[in-house]
């Protein structure tokens, strides 16, 4: 279990660090770095010898009274437990998979099933979104010899077809439908044509003016494809049935989670607003809440820096009692962390780098007596 006191900082685009002067001589907005009981302003030269550091940030004037420079805690570099960064993404890929090499027979109806996921469709289906789109049998062109194979092209073309007339349909204007989460493409010709069914972008959510809400989370569209013969019915498990595959079904690109947008990190502004407020409760009233200021530019992406620490003079005696650490996040607009980095991997030593990678796939391997196989998979 994790009990820490956390208060963040969010660093404003084109803050300039102070280098003479203490905490009193902070603008609104401005952040600065200090040390020592002086709190003089701490930089690449001097704080290598600084007892502790501080970080401080002006506040807005005005708003009834004025409660001076918001400041952390003491921070030794030999009690940080955690000390670490997290690159912000601004990038968003969304998620993609083809669909070819069809093999269904002319008697027989072929099905194409999407079961879709994200943080918001999960709350009104349970364990994801499933849609079919079931092509019959005189669709796909019998003609003289039905127990043979339909043509490969032919299936791509009625299915793709069926998925439009679905979206074109006016009958139930509430309805799900598959294109309002993907679309579809479709590549090639003959034995080579195949579809390509991409993730559109979610939608994005208000942003009410309730301090107390929570207008922003994680989330992203992820999907699986399947396709099978005949029709799918509720009783049926959709699952990959390798005896009887109809179609070779490909992962192209695994959808991503955006990191450090400015909507994030004006959630985090409000999530950890008491902590450095006279007025704890947040009410829903804008009355209640006249320190509440933000520093976030819209727009903006914000690499974070996370410092994890006990007090200065904590008690490093053993108890029983489950101890409450402090908690310092930076949001720094990225590319102007140098400075401020360069700063504290002087006194902390060198950062943790914990933004890691868009990873795209996953890889098992299983070894017998007698071989080794790798596969290559999706994860959610």
């Amino acid at each position: 279990m994790d009990f820490s006191l956390t208060t963040l900082f969010v660093v404003p685009v084109g803050n300039t660090l102070p280098t003479t002067g203490s905490t009193e001589s902070l603008t609104a907005g401005q952040f600065g770095i200090y040390k020592d009981e002086q709190r003089a302003a701490a930089t690449a030269g001097n704080v290598g010898s600084a007892l502790f550091i501080q970080f401080a940030q002006g506040r807005q004037a005005g708003n009834g009274y004025y409660m001076g420079s918001k400041i952390s805690d003491k921070i030794k570099s030999t009690k940080v437990k955690k000390w670490y960064k997290v690159s912000a993404e601004s990038d968003i890929l969304n998620e993609v998979w083809e669909i070819s090499n069809f093999t269904v027979d002319k008697g027989s109806s072929v099905t194409l099933s999407f079961r879709l996921f994200s943080s918001y469709i999960d709350t009104i289906s349970f364990n994801g979104l499933t849609r079919s789109v079931t092509v019959p049998s005189d669709c796909l062109g019998c003609g003289e010899s039905p127990c043979t194979d339909a043509n490969n092209e032919t299936i791509v073309n009625a299915i793709l077809a069926k998925i439009n007339a679905e979206d074109a349909a006016q009958v139930d204007p509430q309805a799900v439908k598959l294109k309002q989460f993907l679309s579809f493409e479709k590549f090639g010709t003959g034995a080579s044509a195949k579809i390509r069914v991409s993730g559109k972008p979610l939608t994005r959510y208000g942003n009410p003016c309730d301090v107390s809400a929570f207008p922003w989370e994680y989330d992203r569209l992820w999907f699986r494809p399947f396709v099978s013969a005949g029709p799918d019915v509720t009783v049926d498990f959709i699952t990959p049935d390798i005896c009887s595959a109809s179609a070779t079904i490909t992962p192209l690109q695994r959808s991503t989670y955006q990191k450090g947008s400015s909507d994030e990190i004006k959630q985090l502004e409000k999530d950890y607003y008491s902590y450095q407020s006279i007025l704890k409760g947040l009410y829903r009233e804008p009355g209640w809440n006249q320190d509440f200021e933000s520093f976030v530019t819209d727009g903006t992406f914000y690499d974070t820096y996370v410092i994890k620490f006990d007090e200065l003079q904590q008690d490093d005696s053993w108890t029983p009692a489950v101890k409450e650490d402090e908690t310092v996040i930076l949001a720094i607009p990225q590319g102007s962390t140098a400075t401020i980095e360069t700063i504290l991997v002087t006194y902390f030593g060198a950062v943790t780098d914990k933004s890691g990678v868009n990873v795209t796939t996953t890889t098992t391997t299983s070894t017998t007596s007698t071989s080794t196989t790798s596969t290559t998979q999706f994860i959610p």
